[in-house]
C-alpha cells in the first residue's frame, strides 16, 4: 500500500482557452482534497491550460511523491486517451523510474458515474 504522505492524485483534463471552463474540475479537486487530507490532489491539463501533466508530475516527484495516480476526467476513449495519454505515461515512467505512476479508467468507463448521470437525467425531466 502506498505511503499516503507521499501519494498524489492528478486529475487530468483536456484544457480550454476559457479559464472558466476549468471551474468544475477545480471543484472536484477541492472536494477530493477535503475528503482525503492525506493525499496531494492536483489538476493538470493536456493542452491550452497549465500545468501540463508532465509539469505536474515533475513537481510532485520533486516533492518526494513516489505514488502518483492519474485520473482522466474524460467521458470517452478518443484519440487523447488512446494515443496521447499512453505516450505521455510512457515518457513520464521513463523520466521518473522511481515513481509509481498509474492511471485510473476515464470517468466515462466508471459504471457508478454513468448510473449517477442517468439518474440525474431521469429525474431532471418533468413527468
Amino acid at each position: 500500500m502506498a505511503n499516503s504522505a507521499r501519494a498524489a492524485l492528478v486529475l487530468f483534463a483536456h484544457g480550454a482557452r476559457d479559464a472558466q471552463w476549468s471551474a468544475p474540475f477545480r471543484a472536484i479537486q477541492q472536494a477530493v482534497a477535503a475528503r482525503r487530507q492525506d493525499l496531494t490532489v492536483e489538476l493538470a491539463f493536456l493542452e491550452l491550460m497549465q500545468p501540463t501533466l508532465g509539469d505536474c508530475v515533475a513537481q510532485l516527484v520533486r516533492g518526494d511523491h513516489t505514488h502518483i495516480t492519474v485520473a482522466p476526467l474524460f467521458l470517452a476513449q478518443g484519440g487523447h486517451l488512446k494515443q496521447d495519454l499512453p505516450r505521455l505515461m510512457k515518457s513520464l515512467s521513463a523520466k521518473y523510474p522511481a515513481a509509481e505512476i498509474t492511471v485510473l479508467p476515464p470517468i466515462g468507463e466508471v459504471t457508478e458515474l454513468l448510473e449517477a448521470i442517468a439518474e440525474w437525467l431521469v429525474n431532471g425531466v418533468p413527468r
